[in-house]
């Protein structure tokens, strides 16, 4: 039975302490707990070993047998998925905040760990402690910035919760998996979201600044896998813009931290079961990972539509255009883009001959590959036979990017 703290409400942010300073770090939260030397063998800025957190995990790593494994971790299968009544104000059509809600209603869990919006900005992440069905209404939507949730860990134990569900990013749960058996919890469940292109809160807004007048104004920002970003606006008013078409330019060239673009895991691997969007075709797309991950899954029953997702068009000429225009932005030089006079056509083109589903996912992989093995050779040379794990060097093989001496 779950547990009941009359005094905690339904979505509850505990003191936090503050954070130790280090290199590549995207304030997970295991620095501001009383362990902070545990970032030490968690992190995945430093030597991780997918294999072996596979393995142990999931039972198994991913499997050369199977290619897509390659590129998005082991899985059961993969579902393009909706909501058949969507969530208002959700991401997508709800399914993360409402696997949440079944985990509390069922009493499967004893808490939540999750995201909700800092009451002085609703794009900030909140890192909160969610201990009714009611409280996940607060998680949905998109937040960009870091926030240390692995900090609630300890609270939570501290109130005696022991079966929890902790929904994260891949920097977030590979530090979990890596403490997981130290925290003494009898079940944690885990709901990856799919990550890469984090920045800074204080830099997304500068980013709105560049696509509204008011930027206030927009209260909702999706990067779709049609090649398009969709924004809402608080008048009820939506937009749809080519991703030839954002202001990309405009940005600084640190509007990404280095963590983020030398980031091997954007597909979170080492979640029960991945919830995102880049293989869905429009719709959600669902990892099922393992076991738990079958049992998160079963708990929404019919309430959700499932499919096999599609795939269609050819990656490798976008990838390799990719290529090219990152070696040259990791060399310092001006990206080529593509010239003015054709961006509308080549915007008009891309969602009708570009990679699509199961094929759009691929090339985000190789090209994120591709800017990790990039950007660490230029700012992190060092870090380079550390930090990239084998399934990496194999996405960037294909594309000429071998690892020279001393960097495997």
């Amino acid at each position: 039975m779950t547990l009941h703290h009359p005094s905690i409400p339904p979505v509850w942010t505990p003191p936090i302490g503050a954070a130790v300073k280090r290199d590549l770090c995207t304030d997970c939260g295991i620095s501001r707990t009383a362990t902070p030397g545990q970032c030490g063998h968690a992190c995945q800025f430093l030597k991780p070993d997918y294999p072996g957190m596979e393995t142990a995990v999931h039972g198994r790593a991913r499997d050369p047998h199977k290619p897509d494994e390659l590129f998005f971790g082991p899985f059961r299968r993969m579902l393009r998925a909706a909501l058949k009544d969507p969530r208002p104000g959700a991401q997508w059509t709800g399914i993360v905040t409402r696997i949440g809600e079944r985990l509390l209603e069922t009493g499967a869990v004893d808490a939540v760990l999750a995201m909700a919006a800092d009451p002085a900005d609703r794009w900030r992440p909140r890192p909160v402690l969610v201990t009714r069905p009611e409280g996940m209404a607060q998680c949905r939507g998109m937040r960009m910035g870091w926030a240390p949730l692995l900090a609630l860990l300890a609270p939570a134990r501290e109130l005696g919760f022991r079966r929890i569900a902790v929904v994260g990013i891949p920097c977030q749960i590979h530090a979990l998996r890596a403490i997981e058996a130290e925290l003494g919890f009898e079940r944690i469940y885990v709901v990856g979201t799919p990550c890469s292109d984090n920045t800074t809160t204080e830099r997304f807004h500068e980013f709105l600044a560049l696509l509204a007048d008011d930027p206030d104004t927009i209260t909702y920002l999706e990067f779709r896998a049609d090649y398009h970003v969709e924004l809402r606006f608080s008048d009820g008013t939506q937009r749809r813009v080519p991703f030839l078409m954002l202001p990309l330019s405009k940005l600084p060239r640190d509007f990404f931290p280095l963590t983020c673009r030398t980031c091997v895991d954007y597909t979170n691997v080492l979640a029960d079961i991945t919830v995102g969007y880049m293989g869905g075709e429009g719709e959600q797309w669902l990892l099922i990972r393992n076991a738990r991950g079958e049992e998160l899954l079963s708990l929404l029953g019919d309430e959700v539509r499932t499919a096999a997702p599609g795939s269609a068009g050819k990656r490798r000429a976008p990838v390799k255009g990719f290529l090219k225009n990152t070696e040259r932005a990791a060399g310092g030089l001006p990206v080529r883009g593509t010239p003015d006079f054709l961006r509308p056509l080549v915007a008009w083109l891309m969602p009708k001959i570009g990679p699509r589903g199961l094929e759009f996912a691929r090339a985000r992989l190789e090209m994120k590959a591709i800017e990790t093995v990039l950007h660490l050779r230029r700012e992190r040379p060092r870090r380079l036979r550390h930090m990239v794990p084998q399934h990496v060097w194999d996405l960037v093989a294909p594309y000429g990017l071998t690892p020279g001496e001393g960097e495997r």
